[in-house]
């Protein structure tokens, strides 16, 4: 089996299992509480700074979903594309992380590439691109058996198509599924070229307070196509149809209620003009 070279291993979070191992057991330690067993959680939202910015929120997301009902496959959404791109899907081989490959389920991929005009990449024609590469650890450290299907969901109406063929498919083929979009919030400031509110502790608050919330409250109330616009139309979520799209899955597999279980921003940890907010978000 061909596997995906990791491409941010060492730099955007470790490279070895052991310092790999070591990172998540202290997010777990950090004292926020995961959700309680037993709840039913289908699929998620985290953030994919790297994990030193968000890492915690991405960890807690996915070892919540990790808690009942260990699924077949895990299907993640990302990529940073905009609403004219293409749908991306990679169909066979496996990814690299610090645990262990991660295998394509290659028969669930190969199906939804029967029915969508994908860009298909291969384990050695791709485009690096953080959004999934950093929930991939994770995923296999709390999914050990799971195999993956992961998907470039863009912004557009025609990704929601995509989120519910999946869970269609995977029913067919007898497949147990949880899903997880990839998104972070604002990116504001110079470094980013986006302050409409100048800069300082007012433009940190507009963020916090106003433009995320926006965003998270899109969310919350489960309207993928309002997830969609939102993002486009805030600039308050970088992969807005990959959050649409874990939502739009979710909901085909029973989720009837979304709940935030943390908030932050690189503020927090690299105080500066230039910032970016983060959430976790779970499906139940």
């Amino acid at each position: 089996m061909k596997t995906r070279s990791a491409a941010f291993a060492g730099s955007w979070y470790p490279e070895s299992p052991s310092a790999c191992e070591r990172e998540i057991r202290a997010f777990l330690e950090e004292g926020v509480q995961p959700p309680p067993a037993g709840r039913r959680l289908i699929g998620g939202i985290v953030p994919h700074a790297g994990w030193y910015f968000s890492g915690s929120i991405a960890c807690r997301v996915i070892h919540g979903l990790s808690l009942s009902d260990p699924p077949d496959v895990v299907a993640l959404f990302g990529m940073h594309l905009h609403p004219g791109s293409s749908l991306y899907i990679m169909t066979e081989g496996a990814w690299e992380t610090p645990f262990g490959d991660l295998p394509v389920a290659e028969d669930l991929a190969e199906a939804l590439a029967g029915r969508f005009n994908f860009r298909i990449e291969t384990p050695s024609r791709f485009t690096p691109d953080n959004t999934i590469e950093l929930q991939m650890p994770f995923v296999k450290y709390f999914f050990p058996e799971a195999r993956v299907v992961t998907i470039g969901a863009p912004p557009a109406e025609k990704t929601l198509a995509v989120a519910d063929a999946l869970v269609a498919e995977s029913r067919r083929l007898g497949l147990s599924l949880k899903v997880i979009g990839s998104t972070d919030l604002t990116h504001y400031g110079l470094n980013y070229g986006f302050m409409p509110h100048g800069s300082g502790p007012e433009a940190l608050q507009w963020v916090t307070d106003e433009n995320d919330k926006r965003f998270i409250n899109a969310v919350l109330a489960m309207d993928p196509k309002v997830v969609i616009r939102e993002g486009v139309a805030h600039q308050n979520a970088c992969c807005a149809g990959a959050a649409a799209s874990a939502l739009s899955a979710a909901k085909a597999l029973g989720a009837r209620r979304a709940e935030a279980l943390a908030y932050a921003t690189s503020h927090d940890k690299h105080p500066g003009e230039s910032f970016v907010g983060y959430v976790g978000i779970v499906f139940e």
